[in-house]
């Protein structure tokens, strides 16, 4: 590859599990389990961090997967929403998802986003931002979700974007618990101490 090029592959095992199951996943309680599954999947398989992310239409179809790639690729922005984001982008061929309010698309998560996924939502075009378990849910395990407003959600809403958090917040806590049990890498570029 080019050093000038950057393309992004998801692991072959995504495939050939969105290939097994449903297309269309009507309830958000759905849509929040496939992307714990993609996360579950990819802390099993040793393929990436403990999140997945989905871009999905008003009827529920899959657009986009995300999972958090960001160790095997060595690519701090390789986040399972911006990959989300990213692929949908690239499937439906324009910048703004919601190609100014003609279409209706939600990106759903099975961990709230990070400082950078979250300032990513507003410019990706979705509707709509469904949650299962909480940021600080992540920063208990390790995490650092940088410096977010304290409100966010409050933040996306006055921009239109419906949030809906907490949807299987325990299933997705178990996954970030399951990450550390299995030794998985907590990856910041700092430490956490005071700046020297």
């Amino acid at each position: 590859m080019n050093e000038m090029d950057f393309q992004i592959s998801l692991p072959d095992w995504v495939e050939d599990l969105l290939g097994r199951g449903p297309k269309v996943f009507p309830a958000a309680e759905d849509r929040v389990r496939l992307v714990m599954r993609l996360a579950q999947e990819n802390i099993e398989r040793r393929t990436g961090g403990p999140f997945g992310a989905g871009i999905f239409d008003a009827s529920g179809r899959l657009i986009a997967p995300g999972i958090n790639i960001v160790t095997p690729t060595n690519c701090s922005v390789l986040h399972a929403e911006m990959v989300a984001i990213a692929l949908a982008h690239k499937r439906l061929g324009r910048y703004d998802l919601g190609d100014g309010g003609k279409f209706y698309y939600e990106l759903v998560t099975s961990t709230e986003p990070c400082a950078m996924c979250f300032g990513a939502i507003p410019w990706s075009g979705v509707a709509r931002l469904v949650c299962g378990a909480r940021g600080e849910d992540a920063q208990r395990i390790g995490f650092d979700e940088g410096p977010k407003l304290p409100h966010w959600w409050k933040a996306l809403e006055e921009r239109g974007i419906q949030v809906t958090r907490d949807l299987l917040r325990e299933d997705g806590v178990s996954i970030l618990k399951r990450y550390i049990k299995l030794g998985g890498p907590i990856y910041y570029p700092r430490n956490r101490g005071s700046a020297k």
